[in-house]
């Protein structure tokens, strides 16, 4: 935790806990991912390990969106969507 802490406190912003986050976070939780789908597709569940290939590519855009500071076009184009 102390981790956490000395990297967001460091600058006084959070780019150095985004770089850890990315370099440290997504790699592994891709890894531990990849290992539940192994592990459904071989109990043949395979409509389990499709939920969870939706979930993870909607966390990995939600994490990509947060990461490069682009939120609100994001956010503008999915209004834009909506309200024409």
């Amino acid at each position: 935790m102390n981790q956490f802490v000395a990297l967001a406190s460091a600058t006084g912003d959070t780019a150095n806990l985004q770089a850890w986050i990315k370099g440290n976070i997504i790699p592994l939780l891709l890894l531990l991912i990849a290992v539940m789908l192994f592990v459904f597709a071989q109990r043949g569940d395979n409509s389990k390990a499709m939920r969870v290939v939706a979930g993870v590519i909607i966390a990995l855009a939600v994490l990509g969106v947060a990461t490069t500071g682009r939120a609100d076009e994001v956010g503008t184009w999915l209004a834009s969507l909506v309200m024409g």
